[in-house]
């Protein structure tokens, strides 16, 4: 085999392997409520974005938070013995998609009725590693 096939199987092999993400659905918060804090820790290292999501005063902090955390558990899970501090963790992918949609009437003046729509979200946490440790 060529050593330029080679890397590229090594490459494709890596990027197969199973990767630790965290899946959160059917959160009953809107979907931009959620994505403005999601937007806060796209990026960051884990212990920021824990930092972050614990001192913000937004009600979607505290599910994000959760998931963060099931997301670190199943890296540890896939990774025995490994150190989370050194490995330098941080939040390679966060989406946050439409969940269902609750639909509620409000009564209105004159008989009518206006539509309540009682929005849901799903988010999707995956965690990578720098191959370098940096301030991130």
């Amino acid at each position: 085999m060529g050593v330029r096939k080679r890397q590229s199987a090594e490459a494709r092999k890596q990027a197969k392997a199973p990767k630790a993400t965290a899946t959160l659905r059917n959160c009953p918060t809107s979907p931009r409520k959620m994505r403005l804090v999601a937007d806060i820790i796209r990026g960051q290292r884990v212990e920021k974005a824990l930092f972050i999501l614990r001192n913000t005063g937004k009600h979607a902090a505290r599910d994000l938070e959760k998931a963060l955390l099931n997301a670190i558990n199943s890296w540890q899970q896939k990774n025995e013995g490994a150190n989370v501090d050194e490995a330098g963790l941080y939040v390679s992918k966060i989406m946050v998609g439409c969940g269902p949609t609750l639909k509620r009437i409000q009564p209105a003046p004159q008989g009518r009725a206006h539509r309540i729509r009682k929005r849901s979200n799903h988010v999707f946490i995956e965690l990578g590693t720098l191959s370098t440790p940096s301030n991130a």
